[in-house]
């Protein structure tokens, strides 16, 4: 990005896979940066919400849309041993790699999931199911990736809840039966920009 201060214009509004890749292909390098410079804490929520459900420590663990790894270090901080990363971002990806808490890194494309279905017993998407980057769609793909009994853990910043349509496939997917919710929190996303996210950690039926 051009500078600490402009990273947020015109991030959570719709974009194509192409200008979402370009974005992050630019942002790359100083991305840990200033998103902490914002006191990012969602990947530090999701992981303690993940954390107080009754998941072992060694379960086997898709960070979905992992950029940096920010998420994956945050899960490995609560705990979690067993993780692996995907994101379309191969700039990104090349950051997570450093990070040395990965089992498996792997380049992702949008609308599938680079592992076999069945593979993990949760995934987490924190901040990457919203606004301006993965479609409400997404969490459909998510929850089929799971097994029965297995966890979704899934944040939306305040542009997502204010668009409305991830709460409502949210709820569509509870109602159909295929999820239920365990809990749902609203706290601080970026702070120091004023912007919170509701955390929410789902069980596959």
């Amino acid at each position: 990005m051009a500078d600490n201060d402009s990273w947020t214009q015109d991030l959570w509004v719709e974009h194509t896979v192409e200008e979402t890749q370009s974005i992050y292909r630019d942002w790359a390098n100083t991305y840990d940066e200033d998103v902490l410079k914002s006191g990012y804490v969602t990947p530090q929520r999701i992981a303690a919400a993940l954390a107080a459900t009754q998941i072992p420590k060694d379960a086997a663990i898709l960070d979905f849309g992992c950029g940096t790894g920010l998420s994956g270090l945050a899960l490995a901080e609560a705990g979690f041993q067993t993780v692996d990363g995907t994101d379309i971002s191969p700039e990104m990806l090349d950051h997570a790699h450093t990070r040395g808490v990965y089992r498996d890194v792997v380049l992702g494309d949008a609308g599938a999931i680079a592992f076999e279905s069945g593979t993990h017993q949760a995934v987490v998407a924190a901040g990457v199911v919203s606004a301006g980057a993965a479609p409400p769609a997404t969490l459909a793909l998510l929850a089929h990736h799971l097994t029965t009994g297995g966890y979704l853990a899934v944040s939306f910043n305040d542009p997502s809840l204010k668009m409305g349509t991830y709460d409502a496939e949210l709820e569509r997917l509870v109602a159909n039966g295929l999820l239920e919710v365990i809990s749902r929190d609203h706290g601080p996303h970026l702070p120091e920009k004023g912007m919170g996210s509701d955390v929410t950690i789902l069980r596959r039926l």
